[in-house]
């Protein structure tokens, strides 16, 4: 296989280390905005660096990897699709909820194939919840908890750009949420607080979450999020029912202690971010991109489950400004997407 990869920063630069030692990619060429850096990468990998990102466009390519910053990638996304090539795509789709839109009737009507980048849905433990929900071995779903937690803030130039926490770190939450448990959710009621630097509150933003989610069958999930978790990075989701209680996450890494005077356990060291949490699931997930290039699966999250989770995260982020709680379908009928079905998550 012939890939493309734009865009070599932190995580692009990962995704060029797996495809290049992946024994069926033949060719990787590797474009970014400063060459240099792209060369660099190349120099290192033993691959192919091109000049300015068009020249990846111009290479014969069977996939194409997007990891460039947010503001381009729904064009990068809609030249992949019109050049006929599968397509992967870091989070989010596009800056906001209207490109997003607009990206995700684009795709549909060109029957484009498009994979975006929700690493949780590989991580073994998430997977284990899953067949555990779909096998019976929760029982019926009671409630939900879903916790993420950043042991320091992102760089402060970030912040202004990153669409705030909702969109930027908790669409992870909203987009594991819908695929674990099939159900849409219909409403959410979110509230946050500053407790550490101004940082957050000039941007209109926030270092501290929670959220209330009603599922369609009346099921309630709770959201919690910091970007000041001390004890380290701390990913977790919790399904408890009628049979039995699954916690993803929970494990001798977890960054947790407990107050019980004899208690040793979690003892590991805690995992300092999710380079160190997820790093099997990036992994797998360019493994099935790889797969779908080839034709052997379809795409593991298309461009409309992603749009599922971004109105959920439009919805919270309302709830939070407005102090109320919001229908997801008052997101979605302001931004409706003609002919694409919006509960394709539930696929």
């Amino acid at each position: 296989m012939r890939i493309g990869l734009l865009g070599v920063g932190r995580i692009g630069a990962t995704h060029a280390r797996l495809l290049a030692s992946h024994p069926e990619v033949t060719e990787l060429v590797l474009g970014d905005v400063m060459p240099e850096r792209a060369r660099d990468v190349a120099e290192h990998l033993g691959v192919r660096a091109a000049g300015p990102i068009d020249e990846v466009f111009a290479t014969p390519l069977d996939g194409i990897v997007i990891a460039t910053p947010t503001a381009t990638h729904a064009d990068l996304i809609q030249r992949g699709v019109d050049a006929g090539l599968a397509v992967f795509c870091e989070k989010p789709v596009a800056a906001d909820l209207a490109r997003t839109v607009e990206i995700a009737q684009r795709v549909a009507a060109a029957d484009g194939r498009v994979q975006v980048g929700f690493q949780r849905r590989f991580d073994a433990g998430y997977r284990a919840a899953r067949e555990a929900l779909r096998s019976g071995a929760v029982g019926t779903l009671h409630r939900m908890h879903l916790l993420t937690a950043d042991p320091t803030p992102p760089p402060a130039e970030y912040i202004p750009l990153s669409g705030g926490i909702f969109r930027d770190c908790h669409i992870h939450d909203f987009d594991i949420a819908l695929w674990l448990t099939g159900q849409e959710v219909v409403e959410v009621y979110a509230a946050g607080a500053n407790r550490g630097a101004s940082l957050f509150a000039e941007a209109s933003d926030i270092d501290t979450s929670v959220a209330i989610l009603t599922f369609a069958d009346g099921t309630l999930a709770t959201l919690q999020g910091s970007r000041y978790n001390g004890g380290g990075y701390d990913v977790r989701t919790e399904l408890a029912g009628t049979e039995s209680t699954f916690v993803v996450g929970l494990d001798d890494r977890a960054p947790l202690r407990s107050a019980e005077p004899d208690a040793i356990y979690p003892s590991g060291e805690p995992w300092a971010d999710f380079w160190q949490r997820f790093s099997a699931s990036y992994t797998a997930e360019m493994n099935a991109f790889l797969d779908f290039v080839a034709g052997r699966r379809s795409s593991a999250c298309t461009v409309s489950e992603a749009l599922e989770a971004l109105y959920i995260a439009e919805a919270a982020d309302r709830s939070r400004r407005e102090r109320r709680p919001v229908r997801v379908e008052e997101i979605r009928a302001s931004s409706p997407v003609k002919g694409l079905k919006h509960s394709a998550v539930l696929a």
